[in-house]
């Protein structure tokens, strides 16, 4: 049975992954945390996600290392914001519990911090920018086009609801850098955020990243290839949350036995 702690357990992908959590026959929830102080600490995380008890209370961050210690979790789960997640990150692995990070907005040098502090403990993580099976395919998918297509102007469009806090969003800026990487073009030289107060002619270098909010949109992601006469469009749409938590489950399962210390989703879905 693998235990499992979920932090930001009373917002929507939070509840969303304890209640598929009780769903599956070889895992369950031993902790639910929520931000520092939250007045909903005691109440049954079961409850709260629209389930009935599952007799774990909802506790805050700010007790996470006596909840880690008491809970003995085998993997936390953080979808909350960057600056919340360093430390969730770090308290997890001092106390030798695995990660499964769905967290975006993440700087260069909070990165750098994870990175170090996982590193450090030796346990192991996958830290992805978007847990939906499709996205991943997606993601597989530029690899093999962007070295056919290398003489096509690429611009990619994110749109996501109001609510998102960081933008451009995790998962347009994989797939930026997984177009990079493969064109073997620096991301700080050939990015371009938005055109406006640019003047002159497009690079045939450069990559354009476009963000849209509005609304309740879930997650659309759009890369196209664009050369002369024609274009080429690889678009994914996530329809519902559903998507990325089916996506967690996997890695939850895959994680407490993954061969090194950072994994991807490439790896739970052995596309790499």
């Amino acid at each position: 049975m693998i235990k499992v702690a979920v932090t930001g357990a009373a917002g929507r992908m939070g509840s969303g992954i304890i209640r598929k959590i009780t769903e599956q026959d070889d895992m369950e929830v031993v902790a639910a945390i929520e931000m520092p102080n939250t007045p909903l600490a005691g109440q049954d995380a079961g409850e709260r996600a629209g389930i009935g008890p599952i007799g774990v209370e909802i506790s805050g961050s700010q007790d996470l290392d006596k909840t880690l210690k008491e809970a003995k979790p085998d993997v936390l789960v953080d979808f909350t914001i960057a600056h919340a997640a360093v430390e969730t990150i770090r308290i997890a692995a001092e106390n030798g519990v695995n990660l499964v990070v769905g967290t975006t907005g993440f700087s260069e040098e909070q990165m750098d911090e994870n990175i170090k502090n996982i590193e450090n403990a030796g346990v192991n993580a996958i830290i992805s920018s978007n847990y939906a099976i499709g996205v991943n395919v997606f993601f597989d998918l530029l690899k093999k086009l962007t070295p056919i297509l290398d003489d096509f102007d690429i611009e990619i469009i994110e749109a996501h609801h109001n609510q998102k806090e960081d933008s451009p969003s995790g998962t347009a800026m994989t797939a930026f850098e997984v177009i990079a990487e493969t064109l073997e073009r620096n991301p700080e030289e050939v990015g371009v955020y938005g055109r406006q107060g640019h003047v002159g002619k497009r690079t045939k270098e450069e990559i354009g990243i476009h963000a849209i909010r509005g609304g309740d949109i879930v997650g659309d992601h759009t890369v196209l290839y664009i050369g002369d006469g024609e274009r080429l469009e690889i678009t994914h749409r996530a329809h519902t949350r559903e998507v990325f938590i089916a996506g967690v489950i996997r890695a939850i399962r895959y994680i407490p036995t993954a061969t090194k210390t950072f994994s991807s989703m490439q790896d739970v879905l052995g596309l790499e």
